[in-house]
């Protein structure tokens, strides 16, 4: 190997060792950057920033490294700290800001040279520079919300709020934000003497009471609904039962139909059966004795049939000689007859030539009758034309008078209706005034009653005042008499109880002698006593009696006869013995059954009878009549009421009567009929 050879090695071997030395060095002096920092390079005269790498020398350069990665700032506000929204309604909220430095040379150079690399990237010392400007941008637009589109436009919000943020924050950046937490503030913790708090209050019970008032209807509905569905349910299955039931009831009765269908059937096709069999029999005996009635039938017919063949031979050879009779007759007939159609043919010729003249003529009148009727009908056309002419022009004449006189109705009534309205009018306003005065009227009218009814009213309650103490006052004089009564009356009664104290044992102080003396005086005084008591009682019956007597003679028409002693004593004697007749007569049923005739005011036949017996007796014989006697006298005069009187002459002596003479009954009786004026 030569020299130039090793030189040449040795120098590829230097500079591959310098190589090598050289990669060691910047290998060792390069610093890489990690994604989210960045290296910060302070030179003599400059700052370099790399996000990437770069090589520090060392005493030469300074290196820092500053995260730039995104960072979160919470910021809560809850409590008495709670956001305020526009409705005053405070919400608790929790939100997360992203935030990181500016990822450009400038923004970390400034950042780095405001707070320094260290710091720029501390959570805490982010939450303090940004705490307060947040919260700011969150309060100011909180504020425009009200808490419900705060609560469902978040979106919204939050992009508001990073509107009024901005994202350039002095080297930062925002990146976004996301609400975390967002709810109403609980009231416990609302400050009631605040008076935004007092306002958002109010505002959550008006928007709580009207939710828990829909909540409440929303649950009566859903209650009344669930009712609804459940009698509804009920009811159809109670559908559903009847309807089974009414199934179970109709399938019963189909099968109890059918059965007794089937029973029906099988009785009827039973009784069939034996019907026919029962016929078979009958049949049976009637073909039988049909049988032997044919046979009878036969015989007899066979009988019958000979002789009917016999009549009938008889009846044929009468008939061929009828028949030969008739054919004989018949021969002259057609003879006749032919006869007599040669004259008709004749006959119908005749005719045929008359009928068809009569044709042409009936043809050429017709043609004559359609001429006229074609000219008839032309002439009916054109009047009918003209009649519906003239019918049109008088019609549209009375259509344009109906319009007229229409018109002129119209406007009449409108007239009468303004009139009308007019007079309504100044009736309503003459109904109005008169109703004022009415009611006017009516007030004065009620005032003069309530007056006159207040003083009625004053005056009774005066009136009833002043009774009230003069019955109080005869009340009050009632008692103290009554009172005073009592007491006089308790007095009277000690008097008397002492009197008879002090009379006992003055009884008692005296002798034998004097006590006999002072009862005998007592049983005088209490003889004297009840002596005048029956005086005063007779007396009291003699008024009475008078009274009754005077009465009895204010009616009665008496003849005054004789002296005033003799008047006295006939009249005593007559009302006496009066008395006693109408107590014997009214007292004896027996009397007046018998006596009845004598009795009646209006058919009395007692003066007829007296009559006719005091003319036999004489005036002496009269004198010295008695009852008894009189009756005596009727008895043996006889007549129908023989026997009546009979019974009433032994009434008469039974009553001790019979001696009575019958001048003194008859002068009693006149002075008893006039004094009872009957």
């Amino acid at each position: 190997m030569d020299a130039t050879a090793i030189g040449v090695g040795v120098l590829v071997a230097v500079l591959l060792l310098i190589a090598l030395g050289v990669f060691f060095t910047v290998s060792r002096l390069f610093r890489k950057v990690e994604q989210g920092k960045a290296l910060i390079i302070s030179k003599t005269k400059r700052v370099d920033v790399t996000f990437t790498g770069a090589v520090v020398l060392p005493v030469l350069h300074k290196a820092e490294y500053m995260d730039i990665s995104v960072k979160t700032i919470e910021i809560r506000r809850t409590g008495r700290e709670g956001l305020i929204c526009k409705d005053n309604i405070r919400a608790d909220i929790h939100i997360n800001f992203f935030v990181r430095v500016n990822k450009t040379v400038e923004d970390v150079v400034k950042v780095a040279q405001a707070i320094g690399t260290a710091r720029a990237s501390d959570p805490r010392t982010l939450q303090e520079f940004f705490a307060a400007k947040f919260s700011e941008a969150l309060k100011t637009v909180g504020k425009q919300l009200d808490f419900v589109d705060l609560y469902t436009k978040r979106e919204e919000f939050r992009d508001r709020i990073i509107a009024v943020i901005g994202t350039d924050l002095n080297g930062y950046h925002l990146e976004d934000a996301a609400i975390d937490f967002l709810e109403q503030t609980p009231m416990t913790q609302l400050d009631a003497a605040n008076i935004l708090d007092a306002q958002g209050i109010r505002k959550i019970t008006e928007l709580t009471a009207i939710e828990h008032v829909r909540t409440n209807e929303f649950q009566r509905t859903e209650e009344k609904e669930i009712t609804r569905q459940n009698v509804e349910a009920r009811e159809a299955v109670l559908e559903l039962e009847r309807r089974q039931a009414d199934a179970e009831i109709k399938q019963q009765r189909e099968i109890e139909t059918v059965r007794a269908r089937e029973e029906a059937e099988t009785a009827r096709v039973q009784a069939e059966e034996r019907l026919r069999s029962h016929s078979a029999h009958l049949k049976t005996e009637e073909a039988l004795g049909i049988q032997n009635e044919n046979r009878e039938r036969e015989v007899a017919v066979a009988q019958k049939n000979r002789e009917r063949v016999i009549a009938v031979e008889s009846e044929r050879i009468e008939k061929d000689r009828m028949l030969e009779v008739i054919a004989r007759e018949r021969e002259t007939q057609l003879r006749r007859i032919a006869a007599d159609k040669e004259v008709e043919a004749e006959k119908r010729e005749i005719a045929d030539v008359v009928r068809e003249r009569i044709a042409v003529e009936r043809t050429v009148a017709a043609q004559e009758e359609e001429i006229k009727k074609l000219r008839a009908v032309e002439e009916a056309e054109r009047e009918r034309q003209a009649t519906v002419i003239r019918a049109e022009a008088e019609a549209q004449e009375r259509l344009v008078k109906d319009i007229k006189a229409a018109e002129a109705a119209e406007q009449a009534a409108g007239h009468r209706a303004a009139e009308t309205l007019t007079l309504a009018e100044a009736r309503r306003k003459a109904a109005e005034l008169d109703a004022e005065a009415a009611v006017r009227l009516a007030d004065g009218k009620r005032a003069d009653a309530a007056a006159v009814g207040l003083a009625e009213a004053e005056v009774r309650e005066r009136t009833a005042q002043a009774i009230g103490k003069v019955g109080h006052a005869e009340a009050e004089v009632a008692r103290e008499k009554a009172f005073a009564g009592a007491e006089g009356l308790k007095r009277k009664l000690q008097a008397e109880a002492e009197g008879l104290t002090d009379k006992a044992a003055a009884m008692a102080a005296l002798d034998a002698a004097s006590r006999e003396h002072e009862e005998f005086r007592l049983r005088l005084e209490a003889e004297k006593d009840v002596r005048l008591a029956g005086i005063e009682v007779q007396r009291q019956v003699a008024e009475a009696q008078a009274g009754v007597l005077a009465t009895g003679l204010e009616n009665a028409k008496i003849d005054i006869v004789g002296g005033d002693s003799v008047f006295f004593d006939r009249l005593v004697n007559s009302i006496a013995l009066g008395k006693g007749v109408d107590a014997f007569v009214d007292r004896s049923e027996t009397v007046r059954t018998l006596a009845g005739p004598w009795l009646d005011k209006d058919d009395s036949s007692f003066t007829r009878d007296l009559g006719a017996l005091a003319a036999g007796l004489g005036p002496a014989g009269l004198r010295d009549l008695t009852l008894a006697g009189a009756l005596s006298g009727l008895i043996a005069g006889g007549g129908p009421r023989a026997g009546a009187l009979q019974g009433l002459l032994e009434s008469v002596r039974a009553s001790g009567l019979a001696d009575t003479n019958l001048a003194e009954l008859v002068g009693a009786a006149p002075a008893r009929v006039n004094g009872a004026g009957k």
